[in-house]
């Protein structure tokens, strides 16, 4: 429901189905939310439905005092309007992508005598020649070594050169060729000057070809010191071109990738210049209302794009999936930059590849952010002030269960502090002596183990204990709890799913089935709780299929006539699983140790038979 003084019945009635930008303001007047819709009407009455709306549009609604509204003649022209007020207002809820740092560059000093090559950022008002920008300094300090190791320009500000009387440590080493002390003519120097612009550029054939000829000439003249040096160059400058280009094409290109989950989300950019990966960027956004993909990206590359500044623009934007609105966005980009930029998705060859790369590294970016510790150590204050927890948890111990039709029973353990996931302190278990399927009693046998192993081992039990299920999960487990005698000196928690089964709609159980919670989707606690939920079914699952496929792969082995326990130790050995041995071909499977080719025939026919 939204705010007691806001009529929303008699606001929709007045309002335009013409496109625009809407306005969401509190009580006090503050931002909540700025939207654009083809259709202002539809778009805003969809807020005030009473079903089908998500948690944080609830909480959205509940706040919104009044409305304003401003009619467009076109979508491109609300969605720039959209981004020019998210960026002035920067509202809570919407994704806040913004980045106010300036991009860093390749400065090349070329009115100095003897150009040096350093890290820039901020304005570029010196002359000289500017290469960029690049995502991150990392990158730009990656391409000056490259630089420095293959054509030796100096690094060092104009007040040491103007002061050097013997060459520094970055000449003994070979990564300068010392002009500051005239170890090498001016013309020499511009000449390698010239090289290394062209390597910057892109113009790597026209470059290796005038390398080449020049390292003849040193060999023509005897100087095979010299020569060797060049050679070494171009074996170099090679090996670089190789490792950062993929398949040789070339490309201006932006890939981005989204991993999102309900603890986090990452916005990873890949920036691709002249066929050559030159750098990444992870952007770890507030999520706004929106959980869909296609609507996440959309909002995002609109922000990026439209509301803060992009010097260098590619020629296309690949994203790991479908764009929300991607046409407009275009439009928009065209009309802001004057330069037509498509956006695609389906993609084939290298930029699949590169996709692909985008898609791992927002994947890798968001675990590493989720567990660090300052991440961590905040969401475990936010779960002490959540549950109203006497003191702040040390130690969360999660379980789970994981079988398929009651098959290879496993059970999970496990164990997060302030500090992030303990994976040293991870356990896995085999349920034995059930009925297969009952998830209780193998609950209530990986709790007893558990526990029974950590006073054994008199080590402290955790201070909180979760379980993956609800009321009767969690009576399972407090009878097991009192079984052992520490009813009372552990706390527990179970998590149920909400009656949509979606992340962010869970209700909670603290120590009894009475007291009943319900997180807001954007409480860290929240997160905290899913994440150690979704680690713990995670582990459970990999323990379980590698069991089970182990036990199945074994089973179907000891079934080929002929083969005994040492041929089907070096079969495993060979082949890694039968997964592995049913690709193989006749003649591979010869070549495992202690196979004949007439038994190798015999599994060869027997496994693909089967």
């Amino acid at each position: 429901m939204p705010h007691p003084d806001f009529d929303a019945k008699a606001f929709l009635t007045s309002v335009t189905t013409r496109p625009g930008v809407y306005i969401m303001h509190d009580e006090t007047s503050d931002v909540l939310y700025v939207g654009k819709a083809k259709n202002l009407k539809n778009r805003l009455s969809s807020y005030f439905r009473a079903r089908g709306l998500n948690n944080k549009t609830v909480a959205l609604v509940s706040k919104i005092h009044h409305i304003d509204v401003t009619v467009t003649h076109s979508e491109t022209e609300a969605l720039l309007l959209e981004q020019t007020l998210i960026k002035k207002y920067r509202p809570p809820y919407n994704i806040l992508l913004i980045d106010g740092k300036s991009y860093p560059y390749l400065y090349l000093s070329t009115e100095h005598r003897a150009p040096g090559i350093f890290l820039h950022r901020g304005s570029r008002k010196k002359r000289g020649r500017y290469f960029g920008p690049f995502p991150n300094t990392y990158a730009v300090r990656e391409s000056l070594t490259v630089l420095q190791r293959a054509f030796q320009l100096r690094d060092c500000q104009d007040s040491v050169f103007d002061q050097r009387r013997r060459p520094c440590m970055q000449y003994q080493i070979k990564r300068c060729t010392a002009p500051c002390v005239n170890k090498i003519s001016d013309a020499d120097y511009q000449a390698t000057v010239a090289d290394a612009i062209d390597f910057l550029e892109g113009r790597n054939q026209a470059l290796f070809e005038r390398l080449e000829a020049k390292m003849q000439d040193k060999v023509a003249a005897l100087k095979f010191e010299e020569a060797a040096t060049i050679r070494d160059q171009i074996l170099y400058l090679r090996k670089v071109q190789e490792d950062q280009n993929v398949a040789g094409k070339q490309g201006e290109v932006d890939v981005f990738a989204l991993e999102f989950q309900p603890h986090g989300a990452c916005l990873h950019w890949l920036m691709v210049r002249k066929g050559r990966v030159v750098g990444s960027r992870s952007f770890f956004p507030k999520i706004g209302l929106h959980d869909d993909k296609s609507e996440l990206f959309g909002q995002f590359i609109g922000q990026f794009y439209l509301a803060s500044e992009r010097p260098d623009l590619p020629d296309e934007i690949i994203t790991a999936s479908e764009v929300a609105d991607a046409s407009d966005i275009e439009d928009a980009i065209f009309e802001l930059h004057q330069k037509r930029i498509a956006i695609r998705h389906s993609v084939r060859k290298e930029r699949a590849r590169w996709q692909e790369l985008a898609q791992t590294n927002a994947q890798e970016q968001l675990a590493m952010h989720l567990a660090k510790k300052e991440t961590m150590a905040g969401r475990f204050v936010a779960l002490q002030q959540a549950l109203k927890l006497e003191r702040l948890p040390q130690r969360l111990e999660c379980f789970d269960i994981s079988h398929t039709m009651g098959e290879e029973t496993k059970a999970s353990c496990v164990v997060f502090t302030p500090d992030g996931p303990d994976k040293r302190q991870y356990r896995q278990m085999n349920i034995t002596g059930i009925t297969g399927g009952d998830d209780y009693a193998a609950m209530a046998q990986a709790i007893e183990r558990r526990i029974k192993r950590l006073q054994k081992e008199d080590r402290p039990l955790p201070d909180l204990l979760v379980v993956d299920g609800g009321k009767g999960q969690m009576n399972q487990t407090i009878a097991q709890l009192e079984t052992l005698g520490v009813r009372n000196q552990v706390r527990l928690l179970a998590i149920a799913k909400g009656v949509t089964r979606k992340p962010g709609f869970e209700t909670l159980y603290l120590d009894t089935p009475t007291v009943e919670i319900m997180l807001p989707g954007h409480s860290p606690a929240l997160h905290l709780i899913q994440h150690i939920r979704d680690e713990s079914h995670r582990f459970a699952i990999s323990g379980h299929r590698k069991a089970r496929d182990q036990k199945r792969s074994q089973s179907l082995l000891e079934q080929i006539p002929g083969v005994g326990p040492a041929r089907r130790k070096a079969i495993i050995r060979h082949f890694g699983s039968v997964h592995g041995l049913k690709g193989a071909s006749l003649r591979e499977i010869e070549r495992v140790e202690g196979v004949s080719s007439k038994l190798a025939e015999q599994i060869y026919q027997y496994i693909n038979s089967h």
